[in-house]
């Protein structure tokens, strides 16, 4: 027994050692099982990550490049049964089964959706966002499933396929597939066929909506435009085969206006750091970039750009010739005249430039952004692109001062990469203020562009003159009757000559030398030469100052004879006077006779205007004879007709005096180099953060804010266009006996000789105010009986030497007495023997 028991007792053992060998050996197999599995997974893994890594960045690419190649194959197989089996079953079965008829549309739209999304894709977006192209992906597919479910669904209803089902696969082909019966029949049985239609033209419009991101009122407002440009297009077509010219064709349509930019999005506001997207409408006519923008700002501005689409509708403009030599033509005759006005071929316009609405909406949210920075709460409203400055529009938010917003000057144009802006708070008549920016790109404005706009075609006055454009587009044409005298001032280089060359040559462009004559006067002798010659000047340009001072003198007289003209005929002004002269109706008073008896006649009075290039010259030689000419003309010749031009380039206190200021209301600043200088010119600051080169800021007598505008540009050889071709209208018609011969008047700038200076004891000193000056002396010492100098000081208003001078041409005249040291001279003469002398006209001997 106890050998057997032994036995049993080593099998187990060897039993036990068995089944822990099996039990190792299938531990070892599934070891190494989980080893290869593992180093099979280890393998994928990093061939997946290897894949990853090399197609990363391209996710937007594989994608368009997919949609591509698929819409190719699909082409091919669709329209021309080629590329295989691939290409067969994908266009003719997948595509037509699907989508029927419309099913020939749909490799054209996989094919230009690959091209929307490479193109469409910036590469910042697709590199920094962690779904790829996701974000145009998305609505791209959602929006063109719901328009392709429109069309289809419309076709399938308007089709005889309508009456078939799914079981009819081949029927549905002719219509809108298997898309259009899912789509149209559960539709057309909810609200029958007319109903139906109605909901399917809404889906397409959403979808639309989603891909261009636009709302329903832009969708509707660029379907409207786009078949306004097609109409013109098709009119402008049929007006060129009936023989118009282009110019024509523009006159009917206006002149060019800015622009209209539409941006959508969701509107909210922006501050304290919170980035809010927007809803902005803005017009323009040029942009500005900024090419030194951070990345940052351009990654937000690319994700913000996302989810709003720009929509631009440019309005009728006028057309361009850049830069080519015109004919020298003449218009057609002024009304009741001989004259012809130039043509307005003569003078070039401007060319038009692009306008990349993105990069304005971009700067535009960098201005947010750096308000915002500063604690400003600020929405976006609008933006103005001009040919200069684009002006941003903000919306303050509750509780905000517009001191805020005034004080961070220097902040914003560091932010914006400019120089300097201009802020206006608040924009005059809106609940906004405007932030002025200039443009890196700035547009010319030609004097040919502002002539041939609208606004100058219905103006009428002969003194209406171009000025140039708004930062809204609009042409500016400024009558200078309605001014009446303006005052022109700014840094050198700024513009100013450029204005008055504009100015003048527009009023050679449009008046005759019946209705205006002029007198230039230039003591910079450079400046007004080119204008020599022309018929419509009283006298040749002006260059000496002392002739200059008596040329103002003389427009006093003038003045002085018209109100008498107008008081002997009963009539208030000018206009009066010419409307009753060219109807015949002046009635001569029973008075009015010539020295020889003969009944008095009367002719036409033609418009006046002074222009003075360089004020500061002048008040250096005469100041007191030339302020005073200024202001008597300033202050009562607008009603006979006679208007001042006035510029200067040193806008001082002792240039610009008060008195002057006071007197001529309307004012042109050019660019200046302080706060103060703008002060001088306009009464407040702006001027100091001008940009030059044409920019102006115009404050008229109907306004108190001033309004900015690019001016006119007017080249040399223009000038010589327009004057060349009235000194040869002028000599033509001399030839012919038409007009009389031109001749300036001289006197115009000659010494002034009156009674009572002729009458002076001892003759004339040959200075007109010299002898002003005498006659007053004259009547102070006599009627006094004192001879002093310090009296003749005080009294006169005059230096010490001046009043010593004059006391010196009393003694040579025998008035007073010689020189007793600090006591009075001895007065000579009494008041009846200087009245006699002058009666006499000889002085004592």
């Amino acid at each position: 027994m106890a050998k057997s028991k032994v036995k049993v007792n080593r099998a187990s053992k060897k039993e036990k050692e068995v089944d822990a060998l099996n039990k190792k050996e299938k531990i070892s197999k599934k070891d190494k099982q989980e080893l290869r599995e593992n180093s099979s997974k280890s393998l994928i893994g990093i061939a997946g990550r290897t894949f990853r890594s090399a197609f990363s960045g391209h996710k937007a690419d594989l994608i368009s490049l997919g949609l591509i190649v698929i819409g190719l194959v699909a082409a091919l197989g669709l329209y021309f049964g080629t590329a295989g089996i691939v290409g067969k079953a994908i266009g003719p079965w997948v595509f037509r089964s699907i989508f029927g008829f419309v099913g020939y549309l749909a490799p054209a739209a996989l094919i230009a959706a690959g091209i929307y999304l490479t193109f469409e894709v910036p590469e910042e977006e697709e590199s920094s966002s962690p779904k790829g192209n996701s974000s145009r992906f998305a609505p791209l597919s959602i929006g063109s499933l719901f328009i392709f479910s429109a069309i289809c669904g419309l076709s399938h209803l308007n089709t005889d396929a309508g009456s078939y089902g799914l079981s009819s696969i081949g029927e549905l082909k002719k219509g809108g597939g298997a898309l259009g019966y899912l789509v149209g029949s559960p539709l057309r049985a909810a609200f029958e066929q007319i109903g139906a239609t109605f909901v399917l033209i809404a889906i397409g419009l959403v979808g639309v909506i989603v891909i261009t991101g636009m709302t329903f009122r832009e969708s509707l407002s660029k379907t409207w435009l786009l078949l306004r440009g097609i109409y013109r297009a098709i009119a402008n077509t049929i007006f060129l085969a009936m023989g118009e010219t282009k110019e024509e064709i523009a006159q009917r349509k206006g002149s060019s206006e800015a622009p209209l930019i539409q941006i959508d999005g969701e509107s909210r506001p922006v501050g304290k750091g919170k980035k809010e997207s927007k809803k902005l409408k803005s017009e323009a006519s040029s942009d500005s970039s900024d090419k030194n923008m951070s990345q940052e700002n351009k990654d937000d501005a690319t994700e913000s750009d996302n989810k709003s689409k720009s929509l631009i509708s440019s309005k009728a403009e006028d057309p361009v010739i850049s830069g080519e030599q015109l004919e020298i033509e003449l218009g057609p005759a002024a009304k009741g005249s001989v004259w012809k006005l130039p043509s307005d071929k003569i003078l070039v316009r401007s060319a038009s430039q692009d306008i990349n609405e993105k990069l304005v909406e971009e700067r535009g949210r960098v201005l947010e952004r750096a308000l915002a920075a500063h604690g400003v709460e600020t929405r976006l409203v609008g933006m103005v692109v001009g040919p200069t400055v684009t002006r941003y529009e903000l919306e303050l938010g509750a509780g905000v001062k517009v001191s805020r917003v005034t004080t961070l000057n220097k902040d914003i144009a560091y932010a914006m990469a400019s120089a300097d802006v201009r802020i206006l708070a608040p924009i005059p008549g809106r609940q906004a203020i405007g932030v002025e920016v200039p443009n890196n790109e700035r547009q010319v404005v030609a004097l040919g562009d502002v002539l041939s706009s609208v606004e100058a075609q219905r103006a009428t006055h002969p003194l209406e003159v171009a000025i140039g454009r708004d930062i809204n587009g609009k042409s500016i044409v400024m009558n200078l009757s309605e001014m009446p005298h303006i005052l022109i001032a700014g840094a050198t280089g700024a513009g100013k000559s450029s204005c008055i060359n504009s100015i003048v040559t527009s009023a050679l462009m449009r008046s005759t030398p019946e209705t205006l004559r002029m007198i230039l006067i230039d003591p910079k002798r450079v400046e007004m030469s080119q204008y020599e010659r022309v018929p419509h000047l009283l006298t040749q340009p002006v260059v000496d100052p002392k002739k200059a001072a008596n040329a103002l003198q003389w427009a006093c007289r003038e003045m002085d004879r018209r109100y008498e003209l107008l008081a002997e005929v009963r009539f208030r002004d000018i206009a009066g006077y010419n409307a009753a002269y060219d109807k015949g109706s002046i009635e001569a008073p029973p008075s009015a006779i010539n020295p020889d008896g003969s009944p008095k006649t009367y002719s036409r009075l033609p418009f006046i205007l002074v222009v003075v290039d360089e004020l500061s010259d002048l008040m250096m030689v005469a100041p007191r004879d030339v302020e005073d000419s200024i202001c008597r003309i300033a202050q009562k010749a607008r009603a006979v007709g006679i208007h001042l031009v006035v510029a200067t380039q040193r806008p001082s206190t002792n240039v610009i005096t008060g008195v002057i200021k006071a007197n001529i209301p309307a004012r042109i600043a050019f660019a200046v180099s302080s706060l103060t200088d703008s002060r001088v010119i306009l009464d407040q600051g702006g001027a100091e953060r001008l940009v030059g080169q044409g920019d102006m800021l115009l404050l008229d007598p109907k306004s108190s804010s001033p309004h900015r505008i690019q001016g006119a540009w007017v080249s040399e050889d223009e000038v010589k266009r327009v004057v060349g071709a009235w000194r040869k209208q002028a000599d033509q018609l001399k030839g012919k006996g038409k007009v009389d011969e031109i001749s300036t008047q001289q006197s115009i700038t000659e010494q002034p000789t009156s009674a009572s200076a002729e009458g002076l004891p001892g003759g004339t000193t040959g200075d007109a105010g010299d002898d002003e000056l005498l006659l007053k002396a004259i009547e102070l010492v006599v009627d006094s009986q004192l001879g002093s100098t310090s009296m003749l000081q005080r009294k006169l208003r005059v230096g010490f030497a001046r009043a010593g001078r004059i006391m010196d041409l009393l003694e040579d005249r025998g008035i007073v007495g010689p020189s007793e040291g600090s006591k009075p001279r001895e007065v000579l003469m009494t008041a009846e023997q200087i009245s006699d002398q002058k009666s006499a006209g000889e002085g004592p001997v």
